[in-house]
């Protein structure tokens, strides 16, 4: 065999390996809590669980528990299901037939019999779960690594650039943007970064005085340590670390869990501004990523060590957690707004109604993980 051949053969091996065990590693433990989530309150609301699917189609490995739900693992690992008694399907889709002809004890333990209130806890639970995982690991990096202490100190400005223009000068501290304290040069950059086009308020200590300026972050494309292109606000500022300036600070669990909390709701409400941006014709579509993208992602952050794949789940797990509340039938969030219209109405939409709504729903999922894939493509062909 041509050892050119055998070189690429070893090439794509190593490529997959690298991508692949990671993002599968990533992609397990998060779907595993979405679903550990809805499992939890489903045997606390006395639903019976029938399945517990790591993955779809085939079973490659699995058991039974002493309840008689089937915990396995399936061939095609892009997600899970967890399926109630009384589900006609992984995507808890009922059918009318078999849950009329139920006799009063299987209906105990059936989902569909259950108050709109019993389902709706259970089904807000997988996402629910998700956001707690990523509290609890952002929490745990706080304590075990602290919390960035850089001071977000001004020490040089591009010329010409939107802090330069503003009034900034060097040897200002920045201490609060729109009424967010700061206490550190990191969540200046992070405020600074969500906010490409929107005018911010900002609080700068200058010579034992606080001075107010007004500034607007100008949207910039800039690339990653790894050389993915992202396009986020700036100013111009730079900051350099001072000899025996302290990078971090050791936090006790509270304000661990605090940290862990915040950097939940920034996730979800960075979110809901690249989505407005999107809508207003400001935001760029191409940053919509795939598995593809996630994949890279997840072999990049591996390449840099175990915290940066633990990062990228928190991150993963609370994305996951909020994509599956939109309003769209077959996610989590499709079945809440059908309950939220069986409260309304007193009685479940009809089952042709929720058939419809669940192939729309179906539709949309693919037009969206299709348009994923195509940026995703796109992406590493430029790369």
């Amino acid at each position: 065999m041509p050892e050119y051949f055998l070189h690429s053969i070893n090439a794509l091996s190593h490529g997959l390996l690298g991508y692949i065990v990671p993002f599968l590693f990533v992609l397990t433990i998060v779907v595993f809590f979405h679903e550990l989530g809805h499992f939890l309150v489903a045997r606390w609301a006395g639903v019976k669980v029938l399945t517990f699917s790591l993955g779809f189609g085939p079973e490659l490995a699995g058991f039974n528990d002493r309840h008689g739900t089937r915990w396995k693992i399936s061939a095609i690992p892009l997600g899970g299901y967890v399926k109630f008694f009384g589900d006609d399907s992984e995507a808890s889709t009922p059918s009318t037939e078999t849950l009329a002809a139920m006799t009063a004890e299987e209906r105990e333990g059936s989902f569909h019999h259950k108050s709109v209130g019993k389902r709706t806890a259970i089904v807000a639970a997988g996402p629910v779960a998700n956001f707690i995982l990523g509290a609890l690991i952002f929490a745990g990096m706080a304590l075990y690594y602290g919390k960035p202490s850089t001071i977000a100190r001004v020490d040089g400005l591009v010329a010409e650039s939107v802090a330069a223009n503003a009034g900034f000068k060097v040897g200002d501290v920045v201490v609060d943007i729109d009424g967010s304290a700061i206490q550190s040069f990191a969540d200046m950059q992070r405020i600074v970064a969500s906010n490409a086009g929107s005018e911010l308020g900002f609080k700068v200590k200058r010579d034992g005085a606080v001075v107010a300026l007004k500034a607007t972050p100008a949207l910039k494309e800039v690339k990653d340590p790894f050389g993915n292109a992202h396009r986020i606000g700036v100013l111009g500022i730079e900051h350099k670390a001072q000899v025996g300036e302290a990078s971090s600070a050791p936090v006790g669990v509270f304000e661990a869990m605090k940290i862990g909390v915040e950097q939940v709701w920034y996730i979800i409400s960075s979110t809901f501004k690249f989505l407005g941006s999107l809508f207003v014709g400001t935001g760029n579509p191409a940053e919509v990523s795939g598995v593809i993208g996630i994949a890279k992602l997840s072999g990049q952050a591996a390449s840099a060590g175990f915290q940066f794949v633990i990062n990228l789940c928190a991150i993963l797990s609370v994305s996951i957690g909020l994509l599956n509340l939109f309003p769209i039938p077959l996610l989590d969030g499709g079945h809440l707004l059908f309950y939220s219209a069986e409260a309304l109405r007193g009685r479940p939409l009809s089952e042709r109604t929720q058939e419809v709504g669940f192939r729309i729903g179906l539709g949309l999922v693919l037009m969206l993980m299709v348009f994923a894939t195509y940026n995703d493509i796109l992406r590493i062909a430029g790369s």
